[in-house]
């Protein structure tokens, strides 16, 4: 699965507007493990990803290749209507 970032880009190793990343998996509570510019795993928002420390406003995701379940439209559009 992949997404692309839109937004304010931050940190050195975190995400970049533009940059598409991968996606590997849902985690509790909803949350989106993407692989970021520290080639290593985070934990994401799946409707405004931003640093924990609200240093940033963070941005939004699309996407860029879904699973065959749909998994990320999902939890994306899902997470959406409820916030």
């Amino acid at each position: 699965m992949k997404l692309k970032y839109v937004g304010e880009s931050f940190g050195v190793d975190s995400l970049t507007n533009g940059r598409v990343y991968e996606c590997l998996g849902l985690e509790y509570p909803g949350l989106l493990r993407i692989v970021d510019d520290s080639g290593e795993d985070y934990l994401y928002s799946p409707i405004n990803p931003r640093p924990m420390d609200g240093s940033a406003p963070g941005g939004r995701w699309e996407i860029v290749e879904d699973d065959a379940e749909n998994t990320l439209s999902r939890v994306i559009n899902t997470s959406v209507r409820t916030n």
